[in-house]
């Protein structure tokens, strides 16, 4: 079978240290949280900055911080820094991130590809918001993230493709469960995956309860994985044990190795997704 992608969001912007102490905010806590799950097996990490109260940051040089801690000691694991619209709305500052160079660039950045509603709150992302960090990403050379909750956004993917704005391979998150989204059952799952483009590769998350699920399809059906405290706190679905990351990966690779499908190694996803190798610098090949 083949080896499935782990994709670890460690972070996100939600969970905050009221909710759960398990969740690194610090740029030390994240470096430290990524570098321990590295050890487990990760494929590639998406990144989200936080400030010093914990609030989601959009500077660079809180990133930057972060990109180089990690790669300092694992220099092969792909990262993704988000460009997020669910805090902040301008492009100087959801795109900040795309301009850090060198040790510090991403290999790839969230593109989400339409609006989204929350339970209590919207990320907006408006055509035009879409196109120019699509424009900034190519020109930049690093490889979007797609963001998929429901069929409009894959349609909205090959409609970026057609104008020439993403290059094959395309990399997606297909995300469920959230509420005003596709579900997490497996009819909706497959209807998204029926619809990616030629070309495609992907990895199926889903938000709370639903992770384990979701995730324990991923490993059934030959792709890849999204997993974290991002995505989920919990440990169980009853909650009544907080996770780790450490807790929801090595749980998440027990499934999968009973499947026969052992992690996908950075190296090996650099080359399937078209990213440079660490000698060749970071970012995408084309």
């Amino acid at each position: 079978m083949k080896k499935l992608i782990v994709n670890l969001v460690p972070t996100g912007m939600i969970p905050l240290k009221k909710d759960t102490q398990r969740v690194p905010i610090s740029p030390e806590e994240i470096i430290d949280d990524v570098l321990g799950c590295c050890e487990l097996g990760v494929t590639m990490v998406h990144i989200h900055g936080r400030d010093k109260d914990g609030d989601p940051t959009w500077e660079p040089e809180i990133y930057e911080k972060i990109i180089t801690g990690i790669r300092k000691e694992r220099p092969e694991t792909i990262i993704c820094a988000t460009c997020s619209g669910r805090t902040y709305s301008e492009f100087e500052k959801r795109s900040a991130v795309l301009e850090l160079k060198g040790l510090a660039k991403p290999d790839l950045a969230s593109l989400t590809l339409s609006s989204v509603n929350f339970n209590h709150q919207a990320s907006i992302n408006e055509p035009s918001m879409i196109i120019a960090l699509a424009e900034k990403m190519k020109e930049k050379g690093i490889r979007p993230e797609l963001e998929a909750f429901d069929l409009g956004m894959i349609n909205y993917a090959k409609y970026l493709i057609k104008k020439g704005l993403l290059k094959s391979p395309y990399y997606f998150n297909l995300i469920f469960g959230n509420i005003a989204c596709a579900q997490a059952n497996i009819l909706s799952v497959g209807i998204m995956i029926n619809e990616l483009p030629q070309d495609s590769i992907y990895s199926l998350g889903a938000v709370g309860d639903n992770q384990q699920m979701i995730n324990m399809l991923a490993a059934v059906i030959g792709c890849g994985a999204r997993i974290g405290l991002e995505d989920n706190i919990w440990f169980d679905n009853n909650r009544t044990r907080l996770a780790t990351n450490r807790d929801l990966l090595k749980r998440l690779i027990s499934i999968a190795e009973t499947m026969g499908r052992p992690v996908m190694k950075p190296i090996e996803a650099r080359e399937l997704l078209g990213l440079k190798t660490p000698a060749e610098g970071y970012g995408s090949n084309g």
